[in-house]
């Protein structure tokens, strides 16, 4: 049906791509973990994933479609309300939002196949005006591990795929002006948890960017859910690095308020004919915890929800993170990201090598190694107790990741 109607249109009017994803862990699992108390044994967890991307230009409208074919197996899909493991830890449910757009062609025990539209949009975008509307993608913030103003599926810190962000219902207007700056009006449609549209469930924001010196300021006011939350993003040059910092001021439904921010600086130098990139990041999470409780419901209300909703990834206050880059060749890159909690001394380390051997493939062979006890949030994080009164913990395991890409 589609090679049909691209048939019909003039070649030069549409575009059509295509990715191949193939990406597979193995985690070996505490012995305190809650799954391996069931199985004894580590968790293998691979996708296999088709993205088809068409765009179709008509004068200032564009038509915007991506659809993906994904097979995913893992040892955890036997255990019903598992906690989720994966790395990337990408939403395949349409549950929460407008339009239904996933459609699960098979299922068993331990695997799951299944057809999405991720992109299904039309963007009409006359001189300094643009307007989007259907499902798509919005990155807000400037975060590079941590976001605290990107609330529209930002990615999870350990996240490897990063090359298409999850879309979203929405309608976005944006205005260009002839300083450089913009105004982005957002609103995103969700549905509650019985499954209807509501405005309690969705978000209404704006966001005004100007320049001020060599610096950039971003100013953010919106409705998110029930809350209200109020935004302030700095970006400027310090020699030649460059500094970012973002400010999140949440008042709850409740009439509390909750402030989270952070920031960052990252600077790029050749070192030994070799370009090298190196950056750090400080971020404070003000709904987390200071420390963790021994059950799971025992976590403030407010981060439960974010948590589910895929806002946060973390469960304590403070982070900080170190990373570097180094292009070792020119097909051959090796990254490394250490992520520290400021609360219980736990660690994250991640190290990655990345091998393009041509313009369109690239592959990746990571490692993901906790640092910390049990009790900690990178050791294994609590989660109930046993008949013998034993913490069972989730996480804290090391995982080992390989990951090939290839663009048609």
């Amino acid at each position: 049906m589609l090679l049909s109607l691209l048939a019909t249109l003039p070649a030069a009017a549409w575009e059509l791509d295509a990715r191949v994803k193939w990406f597979g862990s193995l985690t070996a699992l505490p012995e305190e973990d809650l799954q391996r108390q069931q199985t004894g044994t580590p968790e293998y967890a691979d996708d296999v994933d088709l993205r088809l991307m068409f765009r179709h230009r008509q004068g200032p409208a564009l038509l915007i479609v991506d659809h993906s074919t994904t097979l995913s197996r893992s040892d955890s899909a036997r255990f019903p309300g598992a906690p989720l493991r994966t790395l990337d830890r990408t939403p395949e449910s349409d549950k929460r939002r407008v339009m239904d757009l996933t459609w699960e062609l098979d299922e068993g025990k331990r695997h799951r196949l299944l057809h999405r539209l991720d992109r299904l949009a039309v963007r009409y975008s006359p001189g300094a005006w643009s307007l989007t509307l259907g499902r798509d993608a919005v990155s807000w913030g400037n975060g590079l591990v941590f976001q605290a103003l990107d609330l529209f599926n930002p990615f999870a810190p350990t996240a490897v795929d990063k090359d298409y962000k999850t879309g979203d219902d929405l309608m976005l207007l944006e205005r260009l002006f002839p300083s450089g700056g913009d105004l982005q009006v957002l609103a995103v449609g969700r549905r509650d948890m019985q499954g209807k549209v509501s405005r309690d469930a969705a978000s209404l924001a704006g966001k005004w960017r100007l320049f001020a010196g060599e610096g950039e300021v971003e100013l953010l006011a919106g409705r998110h859910y029930e809350d209200q939350v109020y935004g302030l993003a700095l970006r400027w040059p310090l020699g030649s690095a460059m500094v970012r910092s973002d400010l999140a001021a949440t008042r709850l439904n409740s009439g509390t308020w909750k402030l989270s921010g952070l920031l960052n600086m990252d600077y790029s130098f050749v070192l030994g004919g070799r370009n090298v990139y190196v950056f750090g990041e400080y971020f404070h999470n003000s709904f987390g915890v200071r420390e963790l409780p021994d059950s799971a419901s025992d976590y403030p209300e407010p981060l439960i929800q974010r948590l589910g909703r895929g806002e946060l990834f973390n469960l304590m206050r403070d982070y900080l993170v170190a990373g570097t880059s180094v292009a070792w060749h020119p097909l051959w890159n090796h990254s490394t990201t250490l992520i520290g909690n400021l609360q219980d001394a736990s660690l994250l380390l991640q190290t990655q090598v990345s091998y393009e051997p041509g313009d369109n493939q690239r592959i990746e062979l990571g490692l993901v190694h906790p640092i910390g006890g049990r009790g900690d949030e990178f050791g294994g994080v609590p989660l109930a107790r046993d008949e013998a009164g034993s913490v069972l913990t989730v996480g804290g395991g090391t995982s080992a990741y390989f990951r090939w890409v290839y663009y048609l």
